[in-house]
């Protein structure tokens, strides 16, 4: 047996069916084998950083591995910014490419280099296959290093004469572990002390608690508490823990620890799990959790748990397991009067609730007559033709400004996925792989125009095997964040509106001719009925689609995040 036909079984006896990947001299014999194979099927993506991203969506909204295929050395280079977001994600991804004959490496040649030591810091476990009886044991431990949480990238490398060397090998498959470990009945109870005797208590929820699949058993302890939940910042706002339309949903934290710090010193207990405590952009002051506050902060991963801010309880151990174990242990412990004043929290945000549902829509009639559309209304537009059963990727961030969430209008939440490495160039690709992993299910991104540029070449993708994804891209002809992010910084250039390098203009882009020349129907729309219209129709479809819409132009001064 070869190497590379002992590499494609075992992957396929762990569930792999896709290889997403960018093929090159070290890579044919995995191309190769591939041919005589109906049970992985090969994902040819233009470049490399496409491959990667439609990979790493797949594998999100599949709750499985993603495996992605690159070229030696330079190939990986380019695929390295969306390996980082893989890597802040905590996305289970085997990254594998070719290398140079081992019989030429001595002699230094071209396509070849230390890859290992480029991924090290952005994977969980990187390693070079030398020996060919050693390539069943890496296989083994790169998919149980992946999916073990927390869950990560991993990376091999391949020799391309290792893939072609034969072997008699032991080929028994990866068993991943139970990732169901409950934190220790002490610690519990310790944190149910002081989440049950809280005055005025929150929830912080991250992205890690829809991947743990704990949505519901959130819900359950935030009722318990009558807990006001607030999601994690658009910083690292990857997936959504909570229900948006939700009564006790009280929105995401600002973007600047300053406001975080304003928002969150109203409560003296704060539960926090699935999230990292804080993962910031920009630095300012006051730090984000004011002094005093208690925090009980429930993580797979002990790194999390006070790596910031001190804690009152740390619980290591599962996200769906932990917070069923507090559950029942509050629904044991909660007094008659400790349960009456959680009914009287529930019913104070509840109308919080209404209130900022209200405040939000009033905010998008008010902008209806402007032209171009502001991104309020492109994106209360988009909002009235999204499906209950949509998945919803952005990468727009100055555009999408959890407009959807403060509509109520994401009627599910394990279709959300928002950046969390911000590497650019993934978000239309991660939406082709949310697509591919849910076939049955519509899927939309809201990719910015400069963001989109970074990995275009996904289109073809989209259109050579006929991945039905709809791309809204609004178009402002510039990297607007930037100039947020200028300002906030207090850039003396910025303050008079002046900036460099930061306009997509002389000439501008015309997306709709770019989609149609990679085989993307695309058309471009100028008003709020029409935008709802097109999505409607492309969302029900049977094809890819890019619609365009231009917006306006002028930077806000601050993004509405809460």
């Amino acid at each position: 047996m070869t190497g590379i036909k002992a590499f494609l079984d075992m992957l396929a006896d762990v569930g792999v069916e896709h290889i997403f990947g960018n093929p090159g001299t070290t890579e044919l014999p995995l191309n190769d084998a591939l041919l005589a194979r109906s049970d992985i099927q090969y994902i040819l993506a233009l470049q490399e950083c496409p491959a990667l991203a439609i990979s790493d969506g797949y594998a999100m909204a599949g709750r499985r591995l993603g495996v992605s295929n690159l070229h030696s050395a330079c190939g990986l280079g380019n695929a390295m910014g969306m390996l980082y977001n893989a890597y802040r994600e905590g996305t289970p991804l085997l990254v594998t490419a070719g290398q140079q004959d081992r019989r030429l490496k001595f002699e230094e040649p071209i396509i070849c280099g230390d890859m290992i030591s480029v991924v090290r810091p952005w994977t969980k476990w990187a390693v070079e296959v030398d020996r060919i009886q050693d390539l069943p044991s890496a296989i083994r431990r790169a998919v149980q290093t992946a999916l073990t949480p927390p869950t990560g990238p991993v990376f091999m490398s391949l020799p391309v004469d290792l893939q072609m060397e034969q072997a008699d090998l032991d080929l028994t498959p990866a068993r991943p572990l139970d990732r169901r470990v409950r934190p220790p009945t002490e610690a519990l109870r310790q944190a149910v002390d002081v989440l049950q005797t809280a005055d005025k208590p929150a929830i912080l929820v991250g992205s890690r608690v829809a991947e743990a699949d704990a949505v519901k058993e959130l819900v359950a302890v935030a009722e318990q508490l009558g807990a006001a939940v607030i999601s994690e910042s658009g910083t690292t706002h990857g997936r959504l823990g909570f229900p948006p339309a939700h009564p006790q949903y009280a929105g995401g934290l600002p973007l600047w620890s300053s406001e975080m710090h304003s928002q969150l010193a109203e409560f003296d207990v704060l539960l926090v799990t699935g999230m990292d405590l804080m993962r910031n952009y920009i630095y300012h002051e006051p730090t984000a959790i004011p002094n005093g506050v208690r925090i009980v902060h429930l993580d797979e991963d002990p790194w999390q748990l006070g790596k910031n801010f001190p804690l009152a309880v740390g619980l290591i151990g599962d996200t769906k397991s932990g917070l069923a174990e507090l559950a029942h242990l509050l629904a044991e412990s909660m007094t008659a009067d400790q349960i009456a004043i959680a009914g009287q929290r529930r019913f104070q945000l509840a109308a919080a609730h209404e209130n900022a549902l209200a405040e939000c829509r009033t905010a998008v009639n008010r902008e209806l007559d402007l032209r171009p559309l502001t991104p309020l209304v492109a994106m209360g537009s988009i909002a009235r033709a999204l499906p209950d059963d949509v998945a919803v990727v952005e990468e727009a961030v100055t555009t999408t400004n959890t407009t959807l969430e403060r509509l109520a209008a994401l009627k599910n939440t394990d279709g959300y996925f928002g950046h969390r490495g911000w590497a650019l160039g993934w978000g239309v690709n991660c939406a082709i792989g949310v697509q591919l992993a849910w076939p049955d299910r519509p899927v939309l991104g809201v990719i910015g125009d400069g963001s989109l540029m970074y990995g275009v070449q996904g289109l073809w993708t989209a259109a050579h095997y006929k991945i039905p994804v709809t791309i809204v891209v609004p178009n402002n002809a510039q990297y607007q964040i930037l100039k947020i992010g200028a300002r906030g910084m207090g850039l003396p250039a910025a303050r008079e509106n002046q900036f460099l390098g930061m306009d997509l203009t002389e000439p501008e882009i015309d997306f709709v001719t770019l989609a149609e020349s990679l085989g993307v129907r695309a058309s471009r729309v100028n008003e709020p009925d029409e935008l709802t219209a097109a999505v409607t129709e492309s969302l029900a479809g049977d094809e890819p689609r890019l619609i365009e819409v231009a917006i306006g132009r002028e930077p806000p001064d601050r993004l509405e995040y809460g």
